[in-house]
């Protein structure tokens, strides 16, 4: 129902208006009623009155004054002007600011009742296009939302780059620019003997990310690799100490009591911010110690001595081993790499097994291996890695994973046209484009001359790599204008440009419209202007 103000000097004229109207029928409620202007402006803010049908000549203040008044302090509220035959012309003519309608006293009921019914459907249309607009900007936060979670896996599973910095500023995440700060991440694992982890997983997901919201440093994200599982990651400075045991307090109390389920959560090291591989692993690492049942555990991984050291060579040997087919000898390795680290400790040969396994994952990705498939074998491994005592089955389900990613290596660079290989990229792009990408780093990425890359990306795409690249990164940046608290700036950070006047220059080439421009129009479709 929406509420209706009657605002009149004179009693009698209220009373009538009352009964002129079928008021529930249409709709409407009458919620208060005023004697002048200055009572009116009060009860509209008190009772958050919809509509107010006031006459223009009351004392104290008069109904053109109100409604002006009104218009300023209130812009959603419907007025509707009553007039006397005297003055009816001129209130009419005089376009009153904020006045919806005008009816000549005495006020015809069918004259009443269509008042009513247009201001019921300019409120309605409103509020649809309000809703659009919320819609539009949840849809900006979701996806913003999901280009930080993306990011932070990339820092994790990557090594850092030069522009790290300025990007996690643009995500509000100024905490882990300085790779001199500590770092610490937790994973928490959701299970329950009585509900589905399936129907529990989206408002454990979402009450995760909004208890990681409240502290100073801190955030959720999710890894497809690890079903059911939800990673925290938190930032010690100058400003803000580690407050792991509240935020895990929280996430265990808040399970069972909204959810009735059960979390196990690991605690990895403290770590630089320039190792949050090693941080993420001892966390996974303390996490595989849990015991199986269905009931709530904290597994602490901070007293874990020195670890097995995981070099950068080591990966990109590793890396070129598996792109180049080297199967026997990425067997090898991964044998004496394990084997190594197992005379150090069993944790060590833990570690290093799961920093491994996250190097394989990162391949399988950009390979585009099988997602299920891949899903099943990164689950499998890292249980056989956490019970600490099958050496021998956890080094033969890493070489098989590595034996299956060189599979689907030569198979992408087999395909007829080099087809595979443009999708491969091209699926890369779509991934990565908020990033510093050229077609210099892809071609020796995907181990590929560039200007053969180049002359397939445009055989099987229809689009220069540049032009493709640029496509998508405007798809986004028009998703992004549709957020009024961006700045023009950010959204070009947000989508790979550090200039943000070559970004508009781009854009209006792309776009037909400047970034201002489209984002003017996109407020006003939306409804903007009513807010």
């Amino acid at each position: 129902m929406m509420k209706v103000i009657l605002a009149d000097d004179e009693i009698q004229v209220r009373r009538g208006l009352k009964m002129k109207a079928n008021w529930e029928e249409e709709g409407f409620m009458i919620a208060g009623e005023a004697s002048n202007g200055k009572e009116a402006l009060q009860l509209v803010k008190e009772l958050k009155a919809d509509v107010v049908i006031t006459d223009v000549r009351m004392p104290v203040m008069d109904g053109i004054e109100f409604a002006g008044r009104c218009h300023r302090e209130f812009p959603g509220v419907k007025v509707i002007v009553l007039s006397g035959y005297s003055d009816f012309d001129y209130v009419r003519s005089s376009l009153i600011e904020g006045v919806k309608d005008y009816l000549l006293k005495p006020v015809a009921p069918d004259e009443l009742a269509g008042a009513l019914r247009r201001v019921k459907e300019e409120i309605a249309a409103e509020k649809k296009k309000q809703l659009e607009a919320d819609k539009m900007t949840m849809l900006v936060h979701t996806q913003l939302e999901e280009m930080k979670e993306q990011y932070i896996l990339q820092l994790v599973k990557q090594d850092w780059t030069e522009s790290a910095a300025e990007r996690l500023h643009h995500f509000e995440m100024d905490f882990l620019a300085n790779k001199e700060n500590s770092v610490q991440f937790f994973t928490v694992e959701l299970r329950s003997a009585r509900y589905s982890v399936k129907e529990l997983w989206l408002p454990f997901r979402m009450l995760c990310k909004e208890i990681a919201g409240t502290y100073e440093g801190a955030c959720a994200f999710y890894d497809a690799g690890y079903a059911s599982m939800i990673h925290f990651l938190q930032c010690s400075s100058d400003r803000n100490a580690f407050d792991t045991s509240s935020i895990i307090k929280k996430v265990q109390t808040y399970a069972k009591k909204y959810l009735g389920a059960e979390t196990v959560i690991g605690i990895g090291k403290q770590v630089s911010a320039s190792e949050l591989k090693t941080g993420y692993i001892s966390a996974l690492l303390a996490w595989s110690q849990s015991d199986p049942e269905e009931k709530s555990q904290v597994i602490d991984g901070t007293f874990h001595k020195e670890l097995y050291e995981f070099s950068p060579d080591l990966e990109k040997k590793a890396v070129n081993l598996i792109e180049n087919g080297r199967m026997r000898e990425c067997s090898m390795m991964i044998a004496d790499l394990l084997n190594e680290a197992k005379t150090k400790s069993m944790l060590s040969f833990s570690f290093a097994a799961g920093r491994f396994l996250l190097l394989l994952e990162s391949l399988a990705v950009k390979y585009d291996l099988d997602r299920e498939q891949m899903n099943q074998t990164m689950w499998t491994c890292q249980q056989s890695i956490g019970e600490l005592t099958s050496h021998e089955k956890v080094i033969e389900q890493l070489s098989d994973f590595a034996h299956s990613i060189i599979q689907r290596v030569n198979t992408v660079r087999s395909s007829p046209n080099g087809l595979s290989v443009v999708e491969n990229v091209r699926r890369y792009i779509d991934q990565n484009f908020a990033n510093e990408i050229s077609l210099g780093t892809l071609a020796d990425q995907f181990h590929i001359n560039s200007a053969y890359l180049s002359e397939l990306f445009k055989l099987h795409v229809g689009h220069t790599f540049s032009d493709y690249l640029a496509e998508v990164r405007m798809k986004h940046a028009c998703g992004l204008l549709k957020d009024r608290q961006l700045k023009v700036i950010d959204i070009a950070y947000l989508t790979g440009y550090s200039n943000s006047g070559y970004f508009s220059t781009v854009f209006k080439k792309h776009i037909g419209q400047t970034p201002a421009e489209y984002r003017k129009n996109a407020f006003n479709m939306a409804g903007g202007e009513s807010r």
